[in-house]
């Protein structure tokens, strides 16, 4: 190849279409994940803000609208844009159902805007607008046959006015006006125009999915006889309790058969004693799989009269979900394939090494027979679903591969779309982003770990007001049955106040592992695990045991309750503290009605005091402006002003919550009478 050959000019075929290319450019659109990959999330009654960087060459005037559907229909819908500054472009789609909607943009030239405009400038000017009159005409007649029953007449008395002998002036004044505007909205060509070239997704899940508190319970311990499993008639005595704390889900770790091949006894010992009642992530006997009930709990109907009981005390039963096997699981027997098989004929069984877990049988997802492995976890879930559970917490999602999750969820919430599965992933930050993208309805968080305050600012910054936001719903456990961190076990009461207030109101859906209102944190020393965990025992707790924190629960859950800014999840904002122990951040409703202010002293064991700078302006006050605050915790009013003085001591209230309110201002007439 010669210099003079790459100078030639390469002939670009024109595009295959009857009418030019539309010049109108759509980018920027948001929401949008992963250029359109993967849904965004919202929740029933929301308002969906779709927005768009929209223009074209020239100063022609264009229009936009938002196109949506539910994923199940054929016909689009459509809600106006308007102009927002800089060419930024906005619509609002209402999200009535519970299911799946697709959204995309179109945006076309609005030849009546730019006539409208034109015409209203000239003539303001006093410059004669005959012609332009005429080609209104031209317009009008055009849009005529779109027009549907009022918005023809409207169009027809237009065209009427310009071939009468009103005056130029009259003429000009019917046609500007707003109902011929509005009609000509509704009728307008939109030749030229263009679609965007994705349609994006946008799950709408019920309100239990923004908001809920969780409370995660062994059934098996709600009795009174430590030598034997408590059954769920007995668990169903405990509910009540659980209910006037104010929790909406009961979560039950797994239910199902527990293998013996290998079981593990007391505090994770490898020899099990003939009593121990094994692990119940350890799934599958003689007595069946995962669609089987451990007998020591009772029979599927009685779990159905425990989902009753619930439901009649208005919380739902979640379920945990951990597709492994023990090896006395039948799908070891009648489906090795469905395993990793060794040289030896074995079945591979789970190790982080140097440690084994013998009793655990991973699931290969890479095996040959995976469609039918595929097709037997969703008949799991869907068999759960038919037994009154719409609530699923996935054990180590993040050991399956995504994709699997991605089939799954969407293939269940096809014909159950209330159905919520949390994912269980305490792992690389980027796995667990992926599992929310493909359709976890909640995700577990770092919070359980983040204690000071720069961490827990900057990761609750990026989980609420990052694009995150979209698709990742934090669920907050501040403990779990695997987990007892250190600031627990070593701030003691404190600590497990004032994580519980972070918890319950940096997010809008959080959840605790059964003991926490106890403050038990007897651990085993030197790591964040429990000694004596009732993961591998019977347990029995002495509910009203001094030093519990039952009241501050049940407080804490009914303030969540009686007030909507707390419902939401991504209105969360911090405020400058000066005291690094100390932060400070807020919850409101959009329309401000409704505003929250929560103040927590970080550290468990000494008090702090510092000024809190309080964003006036944004709360829509005077600077300066004294403004009233109710501690919600004791019903105490204060008067307090932008710059706040605030000490807090870790053994009296680690943490406050306070509604904020204008000072209500009397006329002399109201006041007088």
């Amino acid at each position: 190849m010669t210099i003079s050959d790459l100078a030639m000019p390469v002939t670009i075929p024109l595009p295959d279409v009857f009418d030019a290319p539309s010049s109108i450019i759509i980018e920027r659109v948001q929401p949008e994940i992963d250029a359109g990959r993967y849904p965004v999330k919202r929740v029933t009654g929301d308002i969906l803000e779709v927005s768009a960087d929209i223009f074209k060459d020239g100063h022609d005037k264009i229009a936009a609208v938002v196109k949506y559907r539910r994923a199940s229909d054929d016909d689009w819908q459509e809600a106006e844009m308007r102009l927002v500054e800089n060419d930024r472009w906005a619509g609002q789609v209402l999200l009535p159902d519970n299911t799946r909607y697709v959204y995309t943009i179109e945006a076309f030239p609005d030849q009546w805007a730019t006539w409208q405009d034109e015409v209203e400038k000239k003539f303001e000017a006093g410059q004669d607008v005959a012609l332009e009159i005429l080609e209104g005409r031209s317009i009008l007649a055009e849009a005529l046959p779109r027009a549907e029953d009022e918005d023809r007449e409207v169009l027809e008395a237009a065209i009427a006015a310009i071939d009468g002998e009103m005056i130029q002036a009259s003429t000009v004044r019917i046609l500007l006006a707003p109902e011929v505007e509005a009609a000509m909205r509704r009728a307008r060509s939109r030749r030229g125009g263009t679609v965007y070239d994705r349609e994006l997704e946008v799950v709408v899940d019920r309100p239990a999915a923004r908001f809920a508190a969780w409370y995660e319970m062994f059934p098996r311990s709600a009795g009174t006889d430590p030598t034997r499993s408590a059954t769920f008639a007995e668990a169903g005595e405990r509910l009540l309790a659980i209910a006037e704390m104010g929790f909406d889900v009961v979560y039950l770790t797994p239910i199902h058969p527990i293998g013996r091949a290998f079981r593990k006894g007391k505090n994770n010992t490898l020899e099990a004693g003939p009593d121990d009642p094994g692990v119940p992530y350890g799934i599958g006997s003689d007595e069946g799989g995962h669609d089987a009930i451990e007998p020591g709990l009772g029979t599927l109907d009685d779990f159905r009269a425990f989902v009753t009981r619930a439901e009649a005390l208005s919380m739902e039963v979640a379920l945990d979900v951990a597709f492994q096997a023990s090896p006395d699981h039948p799908w070891a027997r009648e489906h090795p394939e469905w395993f990793t098989l060794r040289p030896d004929g074995s079945i591979r069984y789970a190790e982080n090494p140097p440690k084994k877990y013998q009793d655990i049988y991973p699931i290969n997802f890479d095996s040959p027979g995976w469609r039918e492995l595929w097709l037997e976890l969703r008949r799991v879930i869907l068999f759960w679903v038919q037994q009154g559970v719409k609530t699923f917490r996935v054990d180590n999602p993040h050991t399956k591969p995504t994709v699997f999750w991605e089939w799954l969820i969407a293939d269940v919430q096809r014909t159950h779309p209330e159905v919520i599965f949390l994912s269980e992933a305490f792992t690389r930050p980027k796995v667990m982003k992926s599992l929310a993208k493909a359709g976890f309805t909640q995700s577990y968080t770092y919070f359980t770990w983040r204690n000071f305050k720069a961490e827990l600012e900057e990761y609750f910054t990026e989980l609420t007001q990052s694009e995150m936001k979209e698709y990742y719903r934090g669920n907050l456990f501040p403990n779990t049955h695997d987990i007892l961190p250190f600031i627990l076990q070593e701030g003691g009461r404190p600590a497990f106040k004032m994580r519980f207030a972070l918890a319950a109101t940096l997010s809008s859906v959080y959840g605790i592992y059964s003991s926490y209102e106890l403050c038990e944190n007897t651990p085993v020393p030197g790591r964040e695990e429990y000694l004596n965990s009732e993961k591998y025992e019977y347990k029995v707790w002495d509910w009203d045991r001094p030093g519990n924190i039952i009241p501050y629960i049940t407080r804490i859950n009914a303030i969540r309750r009686q007030h909507p800014a707390l419902h939401l999840y991504d209105n969360l904002r911090f405020f400058r503290s000066d005291d690094e122990n100390i932060t400070a951040y807020g919850k409101a409703t959009p329309d401000g009605t409704d505003r929250v202010l929560v103040v927590v002293n970080l550290d468990p064991f000494d008090a702090h005091e510092t000024v809190l700078h309080l964003p006036l302006a944004e709360w829509g006050m005077e600077p300066g402006e004294p403004f009233q605050v109710e501690d919600l915790l004791t019903g105490e009013t204060h008067l307090w002003h932008e710059h706040q003085h605030i000490r807090l001591d870790p053994h009296d209230e680690p943490a406050r919550l306070y509604a904020v309110r204008p000072i209500r201002r009397v006329s002399y007439v109201e006041g007088c009478g």
